[in-house]
């Protein structure tokens, strides 16, 4: 099997900037919850709009068959239905005129991949296979996601508060002693509700460094 090209990893800033997605079915509507989630402008496109999609807030919808060259108008495009022809227009549209898209079931066809994803708060855990296989991505989310606790969220938070303090003191935040706090017992006490005291741990390991 000949080996997939090697994958950029980026967070793309989607907020108020345009989309499309082109479908109207369960996988479009799980397309268009995640780009409203990252506060994309997104339009729906699709011979038939299913309920999944029509029940989403935020999202525009038209009911009629993708027009060509359409692509264009739009900043990043997601291709989800179940006529094959239509996808590859959609995508060769998008490839023309530049505007990143995906296409889903079909790799040979993106120009970017959408990795499963865990969110916690301000934390993003991505992963994807290249396309070879979604459901060893889902998998994979779903073990992470039991290992990503609410805690870590928390910590998160402690962790840019302290970083933002150094920052404002006119301090380099490079060089300090972060890892060694994350090893310490500060996700303990957090777990246990004793948040003053992983802020106080933090501060410790830091002053140390």
């Amino acid at each position: 099997m000949p080996s997939a090209p090697a994958l950029y990893p980026v967070n793309l800033v989607l907020a108020g900037r345009s989309c499309l997605v082109v479908g109207g079915g369960p996988v479009a509507a799980r397309k268009v919850e995640g780009l409203l989630a990252a506060g994309a402008q997104v339009h729906v496109v699709a011979t038939s709009v299913g309920p999944d999609v029509r029940a989403l807030t935020g999202a525009t919808w038209e009911e009629r068959a993708y027009r060509p060259g359409e692509a264009s108008g739009y900043r990043l495009v997601v291709v989800a239905t179940d006529d094959g022809e239509v996808n590859r227009q959609v995508a060769d549209d998008a490839e023309e005129a530049g505007v990143w898209v995906n296409a889903a079931d079909d790799p040979a066809s993106c120009s970017f991949m959408l990795p499963s994803i865990v969110r916690r708060g301000p934390i993003t855990l991505a992963v994807s296979t290249g396309g070879r296989s979604p459901a060893l991505a889902r998998w994979l989310r779903a073990r992470f996601s039991d290992e990503l606790g609410p805690e870590y969220e928390v910590l998160a938070e402690i962790l840019s508060e302290q970083r933002d303090a150094i920052r404002a003191q006119g301090r380099s935040t490079e060089g300090l002693a972060w890892h060694e706090a994350l090893d310490s017992d500060i996700l303990d006490l957090i777990r246990a509700g004793e948040v003053e005291r992983a802020r106080e741990r933090l501060q410790t390991c830091l002053s140390s460094s």
